[in-house]
């Protein structure tokens, strides 16, 4: 019988997070947002999920701030979650949801932003009422918001600039 685990993803895990973006997205931009993240230093919460061995789940969590006037708030966004295609529908996705909002609530983070598929990640408490009010090049219906303590509920979304890369 195989048992799935989640931990923290180390260096030597660069190679297999790169191919499991790549098969999960089909194509390398995600992979290459990964990369640009991790190199630049934003990655808050990183996290593999592993069966026999095998990378087979990946999420990341990169500092995100919510600007207000002269005030920064700092939060996450949570981009990309990928899971090896074959593993889809077993629940991997989920559980590395679960164990990032575990790590993020313990390291004192308030904020989490996800922009994607509304009906899957409200099973987690995002909400797209919650970041309707947040100023964004990503604002609509799939962007959404977590909040765990006093964060703050208007304000510009200002991703790190990995993320420009991507949509440029």
């Amino acid at each position: 019988m195989s048992m799935m685990s989640i931990r923290a993803a180390t260096p030597r895990d660069r190679e297999a997070i790169r191919l499991v973006e790549e098969h999960a997205f089909g194509q390398r931009a995600e992979a290459g947002l990964v990369d640009a993240l991790v190199t630049g230093g934003d990655a808050v919460v990183e996290l593999v999920a592993e069966e026999d061995g095998q990378v087979v789940g990946h999420i990341l969590f990169s500092r995100l701030f919510v600007r207000n006037g002269a005030k920064e708030f700092a939060a996450v966004a949570l981009a990309p979650l990928a899971v090896e295609p074959s593993f889809h529908g077993t629940g991997i996705g989920g559980a590395l949801i679960r164990e990032a909002h575990v790590r993020l609530k313990e390291a004192g983070e308030m904020l989490a932003v996800v922009l994607g598929d509304p009906l899957y990640y409200g099973r987690f408490g995002y909400s797209h009422a919650r970041a309707a009010k947040f100023e964004s090049e990503y604002q609509g219906e799939a962007l959404q918001a977590l909040a765990w303590g006093d964060a703050p509920e208007t304000g510009r979304l200002v991703y790190a600039s990995a993320f420009a890369a991507l949509a440029a």
